[in-house]
């Protein structure tokens, strides 16, 4: 690159907009610890008392509540920070996106909910993604899930998909299905759906970057995905 444009050698990366990035002998890791003090900071919550998990389990949250409604604002700007923060927490991507469907018209319900994520951040400041050194050909392996009709205002459901490149972590997402599934095997076939296209995606990308094909994608659908062994739908693509 520097025969073709004029350009600097500053070393090592070590922060980029606002991504802490540690490169050792071990590998890459990727956190925003100072980041995240500054959203804890924006929720007045400093001096909280963290919380073990970013939503409380089975929570269900209607755009139609009926409690009082707080400042909009507001309320957008922290969930605004917190997805910029699921650049390196995976861990927080379904409970952010789930706060996230509340931005017209939040109240303390939904505000209550969002501290619970600030809450369970204050506790993992220094959480990130580690990226180890891989001797040796890795290869992508794809995990889909969801759930059915999680959304009580549209009854649609949720899907969750993570892609590793060997043991590391490289695509999740957490995203609401696009039409309302019958069932709870249609809501899981939907998931690898949009799972398979990613896949696609990714192997292509990463052919481009080798110069040359890739192996198959392994796609394992469903949660109890790790426990058997792949079935029809879990088979290589």
């Amino acid at each position: 690159m520097k025969a073709a444009f004029q350009m600097s050698d500053l070393g090592l990366l070590s922060f980029y907009l606002g991504i802490e990035v540690q490169q050792d002998h071990s590998g890459i890791t990727l956190r925003q610890t100072a980041y995240a003090k500054r959203v804890v900071e924006l929720a007045g919550l400093t001096d909280c008392n963290p919380a073990l998990t970013p939503m409380e389990e089975r929570l269900k949250l209607s755009r139609d509540s009926t409690a009082e409604e707080v400042d909009a604002t507001q309320y957008r700007r922290l969930v605004g920070s917190l997805r910029y923060l699921a650049h390196t927490r995976p861990d927080l991507a379904f409970s952010v996106g789930y706060v996230s469907r509340f931005m017209q018209r939040p109240t303390t319900e939904h505000q209550q909910a969002v501290k619970r994520i600030v809450r369970y951040v204050a506790g993992t400041l220094d959480h990130g993604l580690h990226y180890p050194r891989c001797p040796g050909a890795a290869h992508f392996v794809g995990y889909s899930d969801s759930d059915h009709a999680g959304d009580i205002d549209t009854s649609k459901s949720t899907s969750g998909i993570l892609f590793f490149l060997g043991k590391c972590l490289v695509s999740w997402q957490s995203v609401k299905q696009q039409v309302v599934a019958m069932s709870s095997c249609e809501a899981e076939y939907i998931a690898a759906s949009t799972a398979c296209t990613q896949a696609l995606w990714l192997a292509r990308l990463l052919g481009d970057l080798l110069g040359r094909d890739t192996s198959a994608v392994q796609l394992m659908v469903d949660s109890n995905c790790g426990k058997r062994q792949p079935s029809s739908l879990e088979s290589t693509l």
